[in-house]
């Protein structure tokens, strides 16, 4: 699956970026009919430790789902977002199977 990924205000490390991707790309186990992904990366100005914000975009044939998570560190970030948009793709699945 083809993913952009975009760090807002500062430059990401290959490390973190090949981490993304490949927890991104676990989510073609659960549909096939991914089309692709965006994942935005952000610092926030806030002062305590939870500043990192991750937010996923994933196309599917009809619609888009997304997820948004605010942690201590990105990977925790995406770990939290990887699951949550599992859940809406098995969900997403379910309803068109029932159509």
């Amino acid at each position: 699956m083809k993913i952009r990924v975009q760090s807002i205000h500062f430059d990401a490390d290959s490390k973190l970026l090949s981490f993304i991707q490949e927890k991104v790309d676990k989510l073609v186990q659960f549909y096939d009919h991914i089309i692709g992904g965006e994942v935005f990366l952000k610092l926030d100005k806030a002062s305590d430790n939870k500043n990192k914000i991750v937010q996923i975009k994933i196309q599917l044939p009809g619609n888009d789902i997304l997820a948004k998570e605010q942690c201590h560190t990105f990977e925790e970030a995406t770990d939290l977002c990887v699951e949550v948009l599992s859940r809406q793709i098995k969900k997403h699945k379910e309803r068109v199977r029932g159509l």
